[in-house]
């Protein structure tokens, strides 16, 4: 999608911190809102697919959320914010660069503004990682 096709900006002020693998900022010119709820790595009966590996975890809440998004109509490059939800910070660092190949395979290189929490433990107990998506479709 062309600069000129998305219904957002993004924004970067100069004299920040180069940003790596999220933006500072995304502004909406417009277009279709979507709220995604929080995905987590759900088996069809409920359950989370992979207990215990945060990984794949993190490969089942992404393909899950390319999944509602095409559903509602869109992609993955109209997505305009995620938030990412994990009971273990340092082990989502330690994983870093295999999430980011995750990321990549499902998001392309497109990337929203972001923002990472560490929580105590999510609704699921045996949930790693949840994350919500906003998306604006043109």
């Amino acid at each position: 999608m062309s600069d000129a096709e998305r219904p957002w900006t993004q924004v970067n002020p100069p004299g920040m911190a180069e940003p790596v693998g999220y933006s500072n900022a995304i502004v909406t010119e417009g277009g279709r809102r979507v709220f995604i709820a929080g995905q987590v790595d759900m088996a069809p009966d409920g359950s989370i697919a992979h207990p215990g590996d945060l990984l794949e975890q993190t490969k089942g809440a992404f393909a899950h959320i390319v999944t509602v998004l095409e559903a509602a109509g869109g992609k993955p490059e109209n997505i305009v914010r995620m938030r990412i939800y994990v009971t273990h910070v340092d082990a989502y660092k330690r994983l870093g660069k295999a999430i980011g190949r995750a990321y990549k395979a499902h998001f392309g290189r497109w990337f929203p503004a972001m923002t990472l929490v560490g929580v105590a433990r999510l609704y699921d107990e045996d949930a790693l990682i949840e994350v919500e998506t906003d998306a604006v479709i043109p």
